[in-house]
C-alpha cells in the first residue's frame, strides 16, 4: 500500500464534508490531491481553464445549496480562478470553496519558488475567509471552517492554501478527523415587522411580489407558491428568479414588467436586491412601500429604499410567519390593478408573438425571436418543460431568450447574473448537468441547453472538449451574428467575398465589435469531440435540434447563422432610463 500523505488527509476531509464532486485543473503539487480524492470516491471534473472551472464550481453551489469546490494550482491558477471568486461574491447565492497549491511553508517570500504568490493576502479582501492552516494537522479543520463559511450567512467564496509540503508530507500518526456540516439554521423575522408588512399589504391597492434568485437558492419555492396562491398577489420574477413559480402562472407579470414596476404601490421583495437589475428602484412608483426579505441585513435599504418595512430572515420562515397575519386576505381578481396588468400583458405578448411567428423568407437570415421560438417548440415536442435546464449568455441572446423560453421549475435558468459576467456559459452548463444528473447512468436526466452569443462562447469554447471527455449530452446553440452585440455583415449571400477583401482586417481597423464572418463553430465543435451542425434555415434548425436531442453520448453544437444587426444602436436596455415599448435597440 502506498504511503498516505497530506493529500489523502485533504481527500478524507472533503469526504467527511460529503463533497461529491470537485471542479478544477491539476498540476504540481495538487495533482496528488485530485488523485487522492478520486481514489476516495469523489468525482473530479478537469477543465481546460481555471476560469471556467471556478464558474462551474460556484454555479454548482447555487444549484445544490452546498459550496462548490474548485481545486487549482497556485500562482497563475489562483489568478485565473479569481474570476469565479468575484462572481460568487457579487451574486451572493453562489457559495464557493477554492483550494489551491502553494509554495512550501519553509520558503521565504523572496525566494522565488515555483508559482509562488501570497494567495492568502491576495484573496483576503475578495472572499469571506482566506487562510493557510498553521500546521498539517490543522488542515482538515481549516477546510471545514472555510466550507462552512461559504454558505452560512451571506453565501460567498472562501479560500484555503495547500502548501506543497503539507500535500507531500506523510500522514500524521493520529490523523485528525472532522464531521459533516448541518444546513444553516432558518432565521425568523421580527414579529413586529411581520405584522407591519401584513398591514401594509392588506391596505395596498396595487401590490406586487418580486421573486429573486435568492428565493431560488433558499429552496423557498414551496412557500412562495403557497403565498401567491393564498393571497392572489401578482408577481414578477427576476431573470434567475424564474421558475420559483411557473412562468405559466396566471399571476406572472413578466409580460407587463414596466407596468408592474411603475404601478405597484406596495412591493414585497423576496430574495431580490434593488440594484441595476431592478433599475436601482428608479422605475418604481414614487412613494411605493417596499418590504424586503433578505438573509443579509446590509441589503436592506440599498439605494435609498426605506427599510422600515423590511425584515432579515429566511424567506420560507418569514412567509410562514406572514401567512397567518393575512388570513382571509386575497387580492381580488377583478381589481383595476389586475385589469391594468392583464391589458399590458396582452399588448406586449401580441407584439412578441408577431416577431416570433414571422417566418424567415427564402434567402434571409434567421432572427433571434424566430430562432428561439422554433427551438422551444421543438424541445417541447421532445420533452416536458420540467426536464429542460437553460443556460444563457450574451447580451441580445440572454435578454431576448429570457422572455421566450418558459421556465416552470426553480434553478433551471442560469445567466450572466448580477455581475453580468460573459464567459460563464459552458462552465455553468457543465455544473448544471452534474448537479441535476449526479449519478451515472443518467436515466432519467434533465437536458441542459446552453444558448450562447458567439462573442460569449469564445471565452470558454475549449470546454466543449471537457463535455465530450465526460460524455455530457449538453446541447449548445450559438447565435452567430459575427459580432459583439452586432456584426458588420449586410446579410447578403455575396458578403463573404467582401469580407475576404476587406482591407480593414490587415490594417487592424475593423470595428471593435466585429468578429469573424460566419465562423464555423460547428467544425471546431467536431474537432473537440462534439456533434456539430451549421444552421441557416428554419427546417435545418428543427432538424438539428431533433438530431442533437437524440444524441446522448456527448455534447452537440448548433451554429445558427442569424441576422448581423449591422447598423443597430449600441445600448443595454436594462441600464437605460426608458420604457419597454421604446424602439431603441437593445444589445
Amino acid at each position: 500500500m502506498a504511503q498516505q500523505t497530506g493529500a489523502h488527509l485533504i481527500a478524507s476531509a472533503l469526504v467527511s464534508l460529503e463533497v461529491p464532486v470537485i471542479f478544477g485543473i491539476v498540476g504540481i503539487p495538487v495533482i496528488e490531491v485530485a488523485e487522492a480524492c478520486i481514489a476516495a470516491g469523489i468525482r473530479f471534473i478537469s477543465f481546460r481553464n481555471e476560469q471556467a472551472a471556478s464558474y462551474a464550481a460556484s454555479a454548482y453551489g447555487y444549484l445544490t445549496g452546498r459550496p462548490g469546490v474548485c481545486l487549482v494550482v497556485g500562482g497563475p491558477g489562483v489568478l485565473h480562478a479569481m474570476a469565479g471568486i468575484g462572481n460568487s461574491m457579487v451574486n451572493t447565492t453562489f457559495p464557493l470553496l477554492v483550494l489551491a497549491g502553494a509554495a512550501p511553508t519553509s520558503d521565504s517570500a523572496t525566494k522565488g519558488s515555483f508559482q509562488q504568490l501570497d494567495q492568502v493576502a491576495l484573496l483576503a479582501p475578495h472572499t469571506k475567509l482566506s487562510l493557510r492552516p498553521p500546521t498539517l494537522e490543522q488542515l482538515p479543520a481549516s477546510i471545514r471552517d472555510a466550507y462552512r463559511a461559504a454558505f452560512y450567512g451571506k453565501p460567498g467564496a472562501t479560500y484555503v492554501d495547500l502548501p506543497a509540503d503539507y500535500i507531500q508530507s506523510p500522514l500524521p500518526a493520529s490523523a485528525p478527523s472532522i464531521t459533516a456540516i448541518e444546513p444553516p439554521p432558518q432565521v425568523l423575522g421580527d414579529p413586529n415587522r411581520i405584522r407591519t408588512i401584513a398591514t401594509a399589504l392588506k391596505s395596498a391597492n396595487s401590490p406586487l411580489v418580486i421573486v429573486g434568485k435568492g428565493a431560488a437558492y433558499a429552496r423557498a419555492e414551496g412557500k412562495v407558491r403557497e403565498f401567491i396562491d393564498a393571497t392572489q398577489v401578482p408577481f414578477l420574477p427576476t431573470p434567475q428568479g424564474k421558475g420559483v413559480i411557473s412562468d405559466m402562472h396566471i399571476l406572472n407579470t413578466s409580460a407587463s414588467r414596466s407596468a408592474a414596476l411603475k404601478g405597484a404601490d406596495f412591493i414585497l421583495l423576496l430574495g431580490a436586491r434593488v440594484n441595476w437589475i431592478l433599475h436601482f428602484g428608479t422605475r418604481f412608483r414614487p412613494g411605493v412601500k417596499i418590504a424586503q426579505v433578505d438573509i443579509c441585513a446590509e441589503e436592506l435599504g440599498r439605494n435609498g429604499v426605506d427599510s422600515a418595512l423590511s425584515v432579515t430572515g429566511d424567506i420560507s420562515a418569514v412567509l410562514e410567519q406572514l401567512l397567518p397575519e393575512l388570513q382571509g386576505y386575497s387580492h381580488p381578481s377583478s381589481s383595476s390593478w389586475r385589469n391594468t396588468l392583464h391589458g399590458s400583458s396582452l399588448k406586449n405578448l401580441a407584439k412578441a408573438k408577431q416577431k416570433e411567428e414571422a417566418r424567415t423568407s427564402p434567402g434571409d437570415r434567421l432572427s433571434y425571436h424566430r430562432t428561439f421560438r422554433l427551438i422551444e417548440d421543438t424541445l417541447h415536442s421532445l420533452s416536458t418543460p420540467e426536464d429542460l435546464v437553460y443556460v444563457s449568455e450574451g447580451a441580445n441572446t440572454m435578454d431576448i431568450s429570457r422572455s421566450i423560453f418558459s421556465i416552470s421549475s426553480p434553478r433551471q435558468r442560469l445567466d450572466a447574473g448580477t455581475y453580468a459576467t460573459m464567459g460563464v456559459g459552458l462552465g455553468y452548463a457543465i455544473a448544471a448537468d452534474i448537479a441535476f444528473n449526479p449519478h451515472p447512468p443518467y436515466t432519467p436526466r434533465k437536458r441542459v441547453i446552453a444558448i450562447e452569443g458567439d462573442s460569449a462562447l469564445g471565452f470558454s469554447l475549449a470546454e466543449i472538449e471537457t463535455m465530450a471527455r465526460y460524455k455530457l449530452p449538453i446541447i449548445i446553440v450559438v447565435m452567430n451574428n459575427g459580432g459583439v452585440y452586432h456584426g458588420i455583415s449586410d446579410d447578403t449571400s455575396s458578403y463573404g467575398e467582401q469580407w475576404e477583401k476587406d482591407e480593414r482586417r490587415e490594417q487592424g481597423m475593423l470595428p471593435s465589435t466585429a468578429l469573424g464572418f460566419e465562423t464555423a463553430y460547428e467544425v471546431v465543435a467536431r474537432g473537440l469531440g462534439a456533434k456539430g451542425w451549421r444552421v441557416t434555415t428554419e427546417e435545418e434548425l428543427r432538424r438539428a435540434v431533433e438530431e442533437a436531442w437524440a444524441y446522448k453520448d456527448g455534447p452537440s453544437l448548433l451554429n445558427v447563422v442569424i441576422k448581423s444587426g449591422a447598423g443597430g444602436t449600441l445600448s443595454f436596455g436594462w441600464l437605460e432610463k426608458k420604457e419597454e415599448g421604446d424602439k431603441k435597440a437593445k444589445l
